[in-house]
């Protein structure tokens, strides 16, 4: 998890996956400096995934990969939680 600063923790509703992404819910994803950490964890591992964080929604969408363990191992290498899962 992000030590770079104090965050929020406050949650957002969970919004349908865009165009057919793999979205998670990363509740301790709180700034730019996490979004960045899960990206790059997760387009490190899954070849050819396309990865948007959002730190304010909560959500880290993939795109161009179906390995949703892949997926889901990478936030959590990272050191971050997934808690859900939408498929769009």
């Amino acid at each position: 998890m992000c030590s770079c600063q104090q965050h929020s923790t406050t949650a957002s509703a969970i919004t349908p996956a865009p165009g057919g992404a793999i979205s998670f819910r990363v509740e301790d994803m709180t700034c730019g400096h996490c979004a960045g950490t899960i990206k790059q964890a997760i387009e490190g591992k899954v070849s050819g995934a396309s990865v948007t964080a959002d730190p304010g929604s909560k959500l880290v969408s993939v795109q161009g990969s179906t390995d949703v363990a892949a997926i889901r191992s990478a936030i959590t290498t990272a050191g971050y939680t997934p808690s859900a899962e939408l498929v769009g």
